[in-house]
């Protein structure tokens, strides 16, 4: 029962993160990709101020710069890929962002090349180089989320543990906010209306305080290799909302593509749990304390 709640939260939490980005793409038109991107930050920023407040006891100098960081990464994943998703199908920015966690998932499977392989022929059938047709900037855009959000899974482990509760979200989430306003607010700030504004935190509920605290609660009941296979599932349920939201239907090879990105990202956090139950099960004995009354 407990691992079914926590997979039920964890694939909440990502597909309320896709509704929410299907939506904000409706904002394009209004206030841009950046600006959809800042309404959300900025009043998630509020949001989280208000919800965890953050006390400064909870944080040594090291923890602090790492949910600053964390902050820094989140702003980052989500101004980029609100500046791919203007330009590619929501289900291709998806998959070429998954390749930032992928690459974690590889790494800590230390050098298997199936797995990057199989991911690299996934982004080949999507972005179809051949046909010359691709937006360059888009998937320049889209790696660059990728990239940020391996650093968000890295720094959120870390402050996670050092970090008691969700103190950690206190921080990040109004840097995130003071980084979306350096990049974007100038140009957003003086068209934004009191519609915009209340639209704005509807969003940021959506995408990132709910399904940040659904992923919090789902990671107190699942073990990392579990929700890292689930998370594999994202660049699906992307394709599918972007498909009945904003009418891109995938063909094909898309969908090969979005499949090889989806099967690389399971199969490396597999074989990564491998590796770390292997290396558990060859440890020494005398690594074992002994029970108290021996």
């Amino acid at each position: 029962m407990r691992t079914r709640t926590g997979v039920t939260f964890a694939v909440l939490s990502m597909t309320l993160v896709q509704l929410g980005l299907a939506v904000s793409v409706g904002l394009f038109d209004r206030v841009g990709p950046e600006g959809a991107a800042w309404l959300r930050l900025a009043a998630a920023g509020i949001l989280a101020l208000v919800l965890f407040r953050p006390r400064p006891s909870s944080f040594d100098r090291g923890s602090f710069l790492a949910a600053a960081g964390l902050g820094v990464a989140t702003g980052g994943v989500t101004l980029l890929f609100m500046a791919a998703a203007a330009r590619l199908p929501l289900g291709t920015a998806s998959a070429l962002e998954f390749l930032g966690p992928l690459s974690v998932a590889v790494l800590r499977s230390r050098g298997r090349l199936i797995w990057p392989a199989l991911a690299f022929a996934g982004v080949l059938l999507l972005t179809q180089p051949w046909h010359g047709a691709v937006d360059g900037l888009g998937v320049l855009f889209a790696l660059g989320a990728g990239v940020c959000w391996a650093a968000y899974i890295v720094l959120t482990q870390h402050v996670g543990e050092n970090v008691t509760g969700l103190q950690g979200m206190g921080v990040s989430m109004p840097v995130a906010a003071l980084v979306a306003t350096a990049v974007a607010g100038p140009s957003t700030i003086p068209v934004v209306t009191w519609q915009l504004v209340v639209i704005g935190f509807g969003l940021a509920l959506l995408v990132p305080v709910v399904p940040f605290t659904l992923e919090y609660l789902a990671l107190r009941r699942l073990d990392a290799g579990v929700f890292g296979t689930l998370m594999s599932l994202e660049p699906a349920i992307a394709l599918l909302i972007g498909w009945l939201l904003l009418g891109q239907p995938p063909g094909l090879l898309a969908c090969l593509g979005i499949a090889s990105v989806v099967a690389a990202g399971i199969g490396a956090e597999r074989a990564a749990n491998h590796r770390e139950q292997e290396a558990q099960s060859h440890e020494p004995a005398g690594a074992v304390p002994l029970p108290a009354d021996a």
